[in-house]
């Protein structure tokens, strides 16, 4: 137990625990929109129940990972048709590449639906089609995809399991104490709905960006990176894609209060 109680460690810790918080923002984000799906009587229970399994299994996942990441490394197929598609493809290019299709198809839906509404005031909040096992599931399955992102990250920290461990646990903890109000918020304020729904549209893009490089980072060769004809597949910078989150944010916002402002105007010209 002294072992694990140095500065290095806790340094770590501290490190692990503001990484979990940022690349958690968008996997609370997704929660707490898709939590809306569940009758309303259990959407509290589905985000909580949601959130315990998938720390859970994020836990089981690093375990995992920790013991077999030489072998999740390793590319089981190297492409190499010229000029078309190039490059190795791992687990890690998989779970990039699956992961990022189906969040960019669930923001898609969810967009297109919106469209589709015809009266707004009707559209309840949980919305029919959803069990709240389904709902769980699906919360937990998208848990673990984004997981994967940070548990790579995590590991090139540090490979102590038990502070890998407990850093998991408290942003699990900040996820169940900020879902609630996350949620609240989004339904007082719908128009920011649309908001959360573009920026997993881009996270989407993000870990599909990811993919070209995973096996190329994994085996430390860069002629494993996917190429498209002739085009390597670039991830996008953190740097960019949270300056990408802020532009969407201060548009929306700017966007809201001059609406106030010009609606308030309209209704004090029609009084006059």
């Amino acid at each position: 137990m002294a072992d694990l109680l140095t500065v290095e460690n806790l340094g770590n810790l501290l490190m692990l625990c503001f990484l979990q918080a940022v690349l958690g923002f968008d996997n609370l984000l997704y929660i707490s929109i898709e939590s809306q799906r569940a009758p309303v009587a259990h959407q509290r229970a589905v985000r909580f129940w949601g959130i315990i399994l998938a720390v859970v299994l994020r836990v089981v996942l690093l375990f995992v990972m920790v013991q077999l990441i030489d072998a999740l490394a390793e590319p089981f197929y190297v492409f190499d048709w010229r000029g078309v598609i190039e490059g190795g493809v791992n687990f890690a290019t998989c779970v990039f590449v699956i992961g990022g299709i189906f969040i960019i198809y669930t923001a898609v839906k969810e967009i297109g639906h919106m469209l589709t509404i015809e009266h707004l005031d009707t559209d309840v909040s949980g919305k029919p089609g959803k069990s709240a096992v389904q709902v769980i599931m699906m919360i937990v399955t998208v848990n673990l995809i984004f997981s994967f992102d940070s548990v790579l990250s995590a590991l090139a920290i540090t490979d102590v399991f038990v502070i890998l461990a407990t850093a998991i646990l408290l942003s699990g903890l900040a996820m169940l104490l900020l879902a609630d109000g996350v949620t609240k918020f989004l339904e007082k304020n719908r128009m920011y709905e649309v908001l959360g729904l573009f920026i997993l549209l881009i996270v989407g893009v993000v870990l599909l960006g990811e993919s070209g490089q995973a096996a190329a980072h994994a085996m430390h060769d860069d002629s494993l990176a996917l190429r498209f004809f002739g085009y390597e597949v670039v991830p996008m910078s953190k740097t960019t894609f949270y300056f990408s989150v802020i532009v969407l944010v201060a548009v929306e916002v700017i966007q809201s209060g001059y609406t106030r402002k010009l609606n308030a105007e309209r209704r004090t010209a029609s009084r006059h």
